[in-house]
């Protein structure tokens, strides 16, 4: 019997589809159409059909990959290959995803493949990864030891990042999820839970699971009888995702619809031929703005700027409270968020002393904030000069990162620190990226924020876009976080201000981007009062 998971795949669509679709406010670009013209067609009937069901393997014996197209919002944008084999002792678990969306024009595509090494009985002896979200691959590989520690290390462009995580008790991986599955049945009314750990955002997330009713689904235009399966991914502070799955008599998933950022992702079981075939052109800055309520101007040279939010459907929504926005819960499931920047604060010294372990954890390099890099190093000393106050180096280092990057297209999903030192490209995620690592090179503390931000004129878009930028951490005892955005300073628009509002921050690692793509399009801006 080949049982197929029904989480592993929707947790690696969010990251993807997240590190396209969570950012891109930067220099305006050429105006392009925005609803582009598809360049081919999903097919009216079924020239695709799914794979038939095979036979339980031999031992030893590799299995054949089985194939899926991804659609956003029904056109073609991708493809996921997944395949298991098990040998020696091992089963090894792949999956292989690429999506391509347009950006303002600009075709771009991420690619990510997971493989997951357990043993029959499903317990974790190791996994692999490799993303091509930036400008080069990055491959991650850990291997789980008999302590419950992750030996990682991360590798890109010729550089080598040693570091140990600790397991996640009870976490499984894809060959521990699978032997759940099969041991759950389908029986209509189960339920159980499951606590997933991705590889791709290097997080356990825990997965609620309900067997549905038997249902007619189209597939291609095919209608086939399949169990409906619905599951509910949660990490703590970053809301849920809840996906659907068709599954047939065999526990093999047909069908995946997984909703990212007010849209929806499916995956669709089918033929090698369509899979790897031609994707349709689907333009998603026109998806990736929230409207304003009234033109605010140059909203950033406010003071500050009250929100009210007001939810778009039943599903709740996770706003974070910063040092830089309020957060008041209403009636009816309305947030009342006020955004008031923190202002620099003088006098702050660094590298920062103190004792909190947060805070600290926010000086320490990664995958993707490499800051114990050379070059990275050697950046962050000329940025800063010869500054001792930790306020002046911070908005040296931004100033700094505005003019370093000198081509501001939207070509790349999510590049890491030192590909952005070495190609000088990017949008907000290249220019936060950076500072955030600059920063914590000379021993500033500094995070990676994501979010919306309000712009008065983006490519004919007003209103609130998918932005990254960063908040340091200035002072000691009664220091601050405070907002820092090189990607707005670098295209005239002055830099962080009360016309950003925060859904996400983190330390630059996908797993970041949850929130983001769990709250964009769960509710809408009913009003915005400006103060001057």
């Amino acid at each position: 019997m080949r049982v197929k998971p029904f989480v592993k795949s929707c947790l690696t669509l969010i990251v993807m589809a997240a590190s396209v679709v969570g950012q891109g406010c930067k220099e305006e670009p050429k105006p392009v159409s925005k609803e582009p013209k598809s360049v081919t067609t999903q097919p009216k009937t079924v020239t695709t059909e799914p794979k038939p069901v095979t036979k339980k393997p031999k031992k030893d014996e590799p299995q054949e990959a089985e194939y899926f197209a991804v659609f956003m919002e029904g056109k073609k944008v991708g493809y996921a290959v997944q395949s298991r084999s098990q040998a020696g002792g091992k089963v090894t678990t792949s999956e292989d995803v690429s999506i391509t969306m347009s950006r303002a024009g600009v075709p771009i595509t991420v690619n990510m493949k997971e493989t997951s090494i357990e043993t029959p009985q499903g317990k974790p002896l190791g996994f692999e990864t490799r993303q091509l979200l930036g400008t080069m691959e990055m491959k991650t590989a850990g291997t789980v030891d008999e302590q419950g520690v992750i030996n990682l290390t991360t590798s890109s462009m010729g550089t080598e990042q040693k570091t140990t995580l600790p397991w996640p008790e009870g976490a499984v991986m894809a060959e521990g999820l699978r032997l759940l599955t099969e041991e759950k049945g389908l029986a209509e009314g189960v339920e159980y839970s499951a606590k997933v750990f991705s590889a791709g955002v290097m997080q356990a997330l825990d997965a609620r699971v309900r067997i549905g009713s038997k249902q007619d689904v189209n597939l291609l235009g095919r209608i086939v009888n399949l169990t409906e399966v619905t599951t509910t991914m949660t990490m703590p502070m970053a809301g849920e995702i809840v996906s659907t799955s068709y599954v047939d008599d065999d526990l093999r998933v047909q069908k995946n619809l997984v909703p990212v950022a007010g849209m929806q992702i499916e995956m669709v079981a089918c033929a090698k031929e369509f899979a790897l075939g031609k994707n349709d052109v689907f333009e998603v800055i026109n998806r990736m703005f929230l409207a304003s309520p009234k033109p605010l101007g140059q909203a950033d040279r406010a003071s500050a700027i009250t929100y009210t939010l007001s939810p778009t459907s039943k599903t709740d929504f996770n706003i974070p409270a910063t040092d830089n926005q309020q957060v008041q819960r209403a009636g009816d499931g309305k947030v009342i968020l006020t955004v008031k920047p923190v202002s620099m604060p003088v006098g702050g010294t660094f590298p920062y002393r103190g004792n909190d372990q947060a805070i600290l954890d926010a000086m320490k390099p990664n995958r993707f904030l490499q800051s114990d890099d050379e070059e990275i190093i050697k950046l962050a000393r000329d940025a800063v000069g010869r500054t001792k106050d930790a306020g002046e180096a911070a908005r040296r280092i931004e100033s700094f990162v505005a003019e370093y990057i000198e081509n501001k297209d939207l070509s790349v999903g999510y590049a890491s620190a030192v590909e952005v030192a070495r190609s000088k490209q990017g949008d907000c995620s290249e220019h936060a990226v950076l500072t955030a690592a600059l920063c914590r090179a000379v021993g500033i503390p500094a995070r990676m924020v994501t979010g919306i931000a309000y712009v008065d004129d983006w490519s004919g878009f007003q209103g609130f876009g998918g932005h990254a930028w960063v908040s340091v951490f200035i002072g000691r005892k009664t220091g601050k976080w405070v907002g820092l955005d090189a990607a707005f300073k670098g295209t005239g628009r002055g830099g962080h201000g009360p016309g950003h509002i925060a859904l996400a921050v983190g330390n630059g690692e996908p797993a970041d981007f949850f929130n983001l793509v769990t709250t964009l399009g769960k509710f809408k801006i009913d009003e915005a009062k400006v103060e001057k």
